[in-house]
């Protein structure tokens, strides 16, 4: 690593060929003579909070040295330095990573090293209630592309000395700060070193995809459609699952922190559950599973009493199609109409928000109707397959609803190919698929496989806080006890 000169000048000169100093319109250089001596201030435009340099810049030109102090200026200025953050560098590799950063860095010619000052204001949205996971009742404080606003925002929330946030720099190009967030004697040290280590191994140009780019790396996830970190951009939840013992991941940039280990439960959970008393949190649970269900296996079961009449008892008489005034398959019907609404998913995330109206209007009573009165779908399909798309959007993650999607069109090509034992086969497949994932070596399907009675009825109803003495088992937590019971 290049150490820095003595001169300020020589030093201009090595940032302007490494660092563009000169070039880049944003690096600026603020040259100063302070008792007879150069002072050069350096800054990236736009990342730094303005007010605070010039109250520093202020501070340096009232700065005043006498003839026999001139031999310490720089302590002078040192001490003159009005920051709760004041760091001493050595080497230019520091200097231009911290000033790229957003910090401040002063150098006083005929010294060898450089002070940086920490007036990062990098520019963001104030913290609001995250759209995809509102709630009745409840903080609106949610993440932002802020680590530094994240992080406080989880502090706040766990005012606990052994809170950790470790901070690290991943990408050789873009340096972003990632930060592993902890309780030191509650996660799994095991857990949270293998969690560093995976980050300190990742070697690329740079993560502009954030958190995603992250995920890939740590938890090799290839081809898998299901997630095996968990997204939130409620502190509440991150701080919630801190508590738990997990281990959460803060990505500069990124307004949602990655939840580690999860299982197929965490993804099916919702913030709304918690914020209701336990019946009506329960009550709400149990309509979400019920949802979640039927967005998989609701359209292929429904399709297979369809194409054979025989296997429908009495009771469910009413099932299947009432109109076959259409000459198009009804697999087919089944597939445009379900990848069909998935083309509306898209276009509403790509639509501007005034126009999202319109747009739903002309789905649903334009192509819908006029598809009903062509004879391209029959009604019965229309209704079904909607009901199972209002399962999708009930699920709480996007990135399992959108799996559970994938799962539901093999399963009706399965049911299309094989009827019955298509249906028995391609659920098998889906639930072996699930009990092999792992993350984190954490079994994907706990607590239902390997099953712990006492835990997954933890899952199935939503019991007052007062009887959740024990943190959960699967996160291999030093203190299982989160409380004790009362009178002990």
């Amino acid at each position: 690593m290049q150490s820095i000169p003595i001169k300020a000048e020589h030093l201009d000169e090595i940032l302007t060929t490494r660092a563009g100093l000169g070039e880049s319109y944003d690096f600026i250089v603020r040259k100063f003579i302070i008792a007879g001596t150069p002072v050069h201030v350096y800054s990236i435009s736009g990342l730094c909070e303005s007010r605070d340099i010039i109250q520093i810049l202020e501070e340096l030109v009232d700065t005043k040295v006498s003839k026999q102090d001139k031999s310490q200026l720089s302590a002078i200025i040192h001490n003159r330095l009005i920051s709760e953050s004041v760091e001493v560098v050595d080497t230019v590799d520091d200097v231009i990573r911290q000033v790229f950063a957003g910090l401040l860095a002063i150098k006083v010619s005929g010294d060898r090293h450089v002070y940086v000052i920490d007036v990062r204001s990098y520019p963001g949205r104030e913290p609001q209630e995250p759209d995809t996971e509102k709630v009745v009742r409840g903080s609106r404080d949610g993440f932002v592309e802020n680590i530094i606003i994240n992080t406080a925002l989880t502090r706040r929330r766990i005012r606990d000395e052994r809170l950790r946030f470790d901070m690290m720099e991943i990408g050789k190009r873009s340096k972003s700060d990632v930060a592993v967030g902890y309780i030191k004697d509650l996660a799994n040290e095991d857990l949270v070193n293998v969690i560093k280590n995976e980050l300190e191994a990742i070697d690329i140009d740079g993560l502009t995809m954030s958190d995603k780019s992250l995920e890939e790396f740590l938890v090799k996830q290839g081809f898998n459609p299901f997630p095996q970190v968990r997204y939130s951009e409620r502190a509440d939840i991150a701080a919630t699952h801190i508590l738990e013992g997990h281990v959460c991941i803060y990505v500069d940039t990124s307004p949602s922190v990655m939840i580690t280990p999860t299982t197929y439960f965490h993804h099916v959970q919702h913030a709304e559950e918690f914020r209701q008393s336990p019946a009506v949190g329960t009550f709400i649970r149990w309509i979400r599973l019920v949802g979640i269900i039927a967005s998989i296996v609701l359209l292929p079961l429904w399709y297979l009493l369809a194409i054979d009449p025989t296997l429908k008892p009495d009771s469910l008489s009413f099932l299947g199609m009432k109109d076959n005034d259409t000459n198009v398959p009804l697999i087919v019907q089944v597939l445009i109409a379900d990848i069909g609404i998935e083309f509306l998913r898209l276009a509403a995330i790509h639509t501007p928000t005034p126009l999202a109206t319109a747009m739903g209007l002309i789905a649903a009573v334009l192509i819908g109707q006029i598809a009903i009165d062509v004879g391209l779908f029959v009604p019965e399909v229309i209704l079904y397959v909607a009901v199972a798309s209002i399962g999708t959007f009930a699920t709480p993650s996007y990135e399992l609803s959108v799996a559970n999607k994938m799962v539901r069109v093999m399963l009706l090509f399965l049911v299309w190919l094989l009827h019955v034992d298509g249906l028995v086969i391609g659920l098998t497949i889906y639930v072996l698929y699930l009990m092999n994932i792992k993350s984190f070596s954490t079994p994907y399907l706990w607590p239902l496989a390997p099953f712990r009675p006492k835990a997954f009825f933890q899952i199935i109803m939503r019991f007052p806080m007062t009887s959740a003495m024990l943190r959960p088992m699967i996160v291999k937590t030093k203190n299982r006890v989160r409380q004790h019971k009362t009178g002990e």
